[in-house]
């Protein structure tokens, strides 16, 4: 049941997928919200425009029909002057197409967005299967474009009958008036109607917008196998992840172990933790933290440093203190100074001891470490 269930597409589409799928072209988009922009665009054009374009396209007509003895007998002049009516009817309606220009520009916007996907011109024989053609065909989503298709026609047709029928009365009595005042009058009365049309594809594109959005959303969506495979690819396998970690934890703890010999002195706890200080006068500020550790890593921190005859100095509360509040390769911090400074006092002294006859310097005992920097054992 649970393998059944991982098989479902129930997961949303991530950030990957959906950036993949426009990639390859697919964005939501709505043809019906497209023939509504430009619809209304070419009403509000001529709206706004009709009676400017009437003018020019009538002052062509007149130069076009005009009769002229000398061009109707020279055929040059006859396609020159075809010519400047063709250039002067496209110059009258340049701002109508302009509209259209950014209107089909604009509308892509309101979904999807410019898209320009090379992948979508490449050949996809896969849809020159008769097979795959009928199942296109006769699948829901040929349905609902079949149900849509008729609801429009009806609503388009319905709303345009009622419109005629209603204006239809005004329309008739325009027989009685002049002629340019009913041409004029019947414009805008054919405006008006086809303004109402195509007012109304907006119920259409009020239904077909959210439903382009739900079936893009749908058809991406991932099962949960394909969740936890690409976030494999995303982020890496967490075994790999944490085996690369362990290998960089292990390269750390080489690089670390080799400063171990260079140290001026091991604190220790004297056995959960072990802190390697080492101190250059002149290219530090203060005595810096070398390597450091807990159980098996303060062991080894310890051999080595036996190994080399590097001081160890047993210290828990100055050990405890530098291994909770001192990053590896960092400096101790102030309040630390004067504790570490007796430790090195009696390494230095240790290193005249070496080369007298001596006792042999004891190490400090009562080193003392502020309140704020001090770390119970308990805690440690």
């Amino acid at each position: 049941m649970s393998e059944e269930s991982d098989l479902e597409k129930t997961e949303p589409a991530s950030p990957r997928r959906l950036e993949k799928a426009r990639e390859e072209g697919q964005v939501v988009r709505s043809r019906e919200l497209g023939t509504f922009v430009m619809l209304m665009t070419g009403v509000i054009g001529l709206w706004v425009m009709g009676g400017t374009l009437g003018r020019r396209l009538d002052a062509v007509m007149h130069k076009s029909l005009a009769f002229e003895p000398a061009t109707a007998f020279d055929t040059n002049r006859m396609l020159s002057q075809f010519g400047i009516a063709i250039w002067d009817s496209l110059l009258a309606f340049m701002p109508l197409l302009l509209m259209f220009g950014v209107a089909a520009l604009v509308a892509p916007l309101a979904l999807g967005g410019w898209l320009f996907a090379s992948k979508s011109f490449m050949p996809d024989f896969s849809r020159l299967s008769p097979l795959q053609g009928l199942g296109r065909m006769f699948s829901s989503h040929s349905l609902v474009e079949l149900g849509k298709a008729i609801a429009k026609s009806l609503l388009v047709g319905g709303v345009g009958a009622w419109m005629v029928w209603r204006k239809l009365p005004e329309a008739v009595a325009l027989m009685n008036a002049p002629v340019q005042e009913a041409l004029l009058h019947l414009m805008e009365l054919v405006l008006y109607v086809c303004g109402v049309v195509s007012g109304s594809l907006l119920l259409v594109v009020a239904l077909d917008v959210p439903w382009q959005l739900w079936t893009f959303y749908k058809k991406l969506r991932m099962t949960k196998e394909e969740v936890k495979q690409e976030l494999k690819e995303t982020d890496g396998d967490p075994h790999i992840k944490a085996r690369i970690r362990q290998q960089q934890r292990a390269m750390a703890r080489r690089r670390m172990m080799t400063e171990v010999p260079k140290a001026d002195v091991v604190v220790t706890n004297p056995t959960h933790f072990a802190v390697a200080l080492r101190y250059e006068e002149g290219r530090m500020g203060a005595p810096r933290v070398v390597a450091k550790g807990t159980e098996e890593v303060a062991a080894r921190i310890r051999a080595l440093a036996a190994e080399h005859r590097v001081p160890i100095l047993s210290a828990p509360p100055l050990a405890r203190a530098l291994h909770r509040h001192v990053e590896l390769g960092h400096e101790i911090p102030a309040g630390l100074y004067t504790a570490v400074a007796e430790v090195l006092a009696w390494v230095y002294q240790l290193k005249h001891w070496h080369y007298s006859n001596g006792p042999q310097p004891s190490g400090p005992t009562e080193l003392v470490v502020p309140d704020e920097l001090a770390v119970p054992e308990a805690r440690a």
